[in-house]
């Protein structure tokens, strides 16, 4: 019994992982390689959620996920002459209620120049409903299509940004 109490609980934790199995989101566009025609940004991805189950994950799931969408870009974390980048995540959750999932993924972004200025400002929100599919991890798929439109939002936000002369 005690050798099994180890894999157990490890099993539990990967399986109870909001972000367990989720790939990053490949969203490339060959007119901007970067927003604004900047190549170098500070971001800051922030987790504001009350339960922040996993967040190291979550949080390195969307710093992924920019790198690959914006391949022009470099990014750092404290350049003070750069314009910075700064994600607030408060849901990013799927909850189950009989018979479909629903998956909700909401952050704000803000995008400011080195003297604080806003270039852009918005919330992606994106919620999906899935039925709970026998045979599949529905939590997770719909958490992943979720995580993809919210995604492509912030991107289509980003790629409209431009620096202030």
């Amino acid at each position: 019994m005690r050798k099994g109490l180890p894999l157990w609980l490890a099993g539990w934790t990967l399986c109870c992982s909001t972000t367990a199995g989720l790939k990053p989101v490949l969203d490339t566009d060959p007119e901007v390689s970067c927003p604004g025609g900047q190549a170098l940004w500070n971001i800051e991805i922030a987790d504001q959620r009350a339960e922040r189950r996993d967040s190291d994950r979550l949080v390195a799931l969307l710093r992924e996920s920019l790198a690959r969408s914006l391949p022009g870009c470099r990014w750092t974390t404290d350049d003070r002459g750069a314009p910075t980048i700064r994600i607030e995540i408060y849901r990013f959750a799927a909850d189950f209620d009989g018979s479909l999932w629903e998956a909700t993924t909401e952050w704000s972004v803000r995008a400011h120049d080195p003297s604080d200025r806003t270039m852009t400002e918005f919330q992606p929100t994106a919620t999906v409903t899935r039925p709970n599919y026998r045979g599949s991890n529905n939590e997770r798929e719909a958490l992943q299509q979720a995580f993809e439109q919210a995604f492509r939002r912030t991107l289509a936000g980003l790629r409209a940004v431009s620096l202030p002369r």
